[in-house]
Parts: C-alpha cells; structure tokens; sequence
C-alpha cells in the first residue's frame, strides 16, 4: 500500500487503537504523531492502516463536550477574573487546539512554541513578561522500557527537559499557590515532575495523556476560587484517562471574585 505525508493511518500490531497522521516517510519507514494522543512514533509501512476519516468520532466528540467547563458562575451580582495561562508547547499543532480551547472557555492564554530542550533556557524571561498565574509545560515525550526502570530519568524522552524547566519556573516563584506549574506529556516521569515542583503532572501509570489534557488542567485552575482549596479529584477526572494520566497536589484555584458587577 502507498502511503504519502498527511496521511491517517492506524497500527495493526497495536490492534488499530490510535489514530496517527504520517509526517514523514524515509524508505520504509513512516514517522508519525498522534491526532488526540500526544505521542509520536515510527513504524514500517506494513504495520499500517489507512484511516478514512468519518469527521471526529463520536467518543473524541463526547470526550470533547463532557470536558468544556461549566458555566454556572452567578454574574447577575458578581464578576470574575479568572487566572492567566502561558502554555509552552513542543508541539505546534496541539498548542493551536489548547489556543482554541482556553478561547472558547474565554480565558487570557499565551501560547509559546518551542522545542523541549530549549524550554528550560528561556522560561524565566516568559514568566518576566506575561506574569502568568499558570504555566504549562508540555510537548512530547516517552519512556523507553529498555533503557532504564522508570525511575531513571535517561529511559525518558523529554522528561529530564521539563523537570529542569520546572526548576527554573520555581526559582522564579516558589509558591504552589502563586503559580501553578502543569508539566509533561505522554509517559513522562509523574513522580520526578511533582518533586521539582509542579503542581500537576503526567503521566502516574506511564500511559499517554491527550492532546487537550494539560489545557483541561489549566482551564479548571484559571476558573476555581483563589479563596479555596480546589477540587482535585474531580479536575483530574475531566481528563481523557484520569488520574492514571495526570495527578497533583492541591493548591488554591486562582481566579479572583469581585462585587458588585
């Protein structure tokens, strides 16, 4: 079977289980990202599948509308100001959709595309100039199980990147409270990632997080109450896979409430 860049395809040895888009093929070879999933991978053109796109299926749309936050704020006295997000993305196409969606919850985001490696490099002078209440910090990653356990930080892709980006973002503000740090992507190292000093972070079972998931975290965040302790497992389970894809520690929401309107 041909394949060309663009193409959607699905692995036969994964038993077709996720959708991928081809972003470029050497010989044999077809490299390819995740449409949902935020995972990137590589395989022979014989383990593929052309996918026929039938617009979104019903569960990503179901998933799609059970995650967009609620609007049940009183507004006939009061008014709100929910918190600032920076995203910071490896990935230009999912920090795009994670645009649209702090959009459409009507929430202030920064959106900063830049390749893991440099993240670390350059997130104080971000933090300097838009002066976020949430920062995240995501893109890529993956644990490769032959080379390490999982506390071994060599056997991940990009989680040594984040966890050194984290540490910058909290020399720059200490406090949990004050700025909210959500960090990794699919299969990152959970418990490394909370003890540099995130707040939320990916992934607890080693299992890959949606494109949306981080978003999903901030949005609940920018939109929870300054004044209260939030409401962690019920964040956490506005996520594609739960608390098997993100966990956290809990914090204060912060959006401020002010009155009269």
């Amino acid at each position: 079977m041909d394949f060309d860049i663009g193409n959607l395809v699905t692995r036969k040895s994964y038993n077709n289980d996720l959708v991928f888009i081809i972003t470029d093929i050497v010989d044999d070879i077809c490299y390819l990202k995740g449409t949902n999933i935020r995972l990137c991978a590589d395989s022979p053109k014989e383990d593929l599948v052309k996918y026929e796109e039938h617009g979104n299926d019903k569960e990503e749309q179901e998933f799609i509308e059970r995650s967009k936050p609620k609007n049940d704020l009183d507004r006939t006295d009061y008014f709100y100001l929910p918190g600032k997000i920076l995203h910071i993305d490896g990935d230009k196409d999912y920090l795009d959709r994670c645009l649209k969606y702090y959009s459409d919850a009507n929430i202030w985001a920064m959106g900063i595309n830049e390749v893991e490696e440099n993240v670390p490099l350059y997130i104080n002078e971000w933090l300097e100039e838009y002066r976020p209440n949430i920062v995240i910090i995501t893109g890529h990653d993956a644990y490769y199980k032959h080379d390490g356990k999982k506390n071994n930080i060599e056997a991940y892709k990009n989680s040594g990147n984040f966890i050194k980006a984290v540490k910058e973002a909290r020399k720059y503000e200490s406090s949990h409270d004050k700025l909210i740090i959500i960090a990794g992507a699919c299969q990152s190292d959970y418990e490394d990632l909370i003890k540099a000093g995130a707040n939320f972070a990916s992934s607890p079972k080693r299992v890959n997080i949606h494109a949306l998931d981080p978003a999903i975290i901030a949005t609940r965040m920018s939109l929870s109450d300054i004044s209260k302790d939030i409401d962690l497992k019920n964040i956490l389970e506005q996520t594609k896979y739960g608390s098997d894809g993100i966990g956290g520690i809990i914090t204060k929401g912060t959006m401020y409430i002010g009155f009269p309107r």
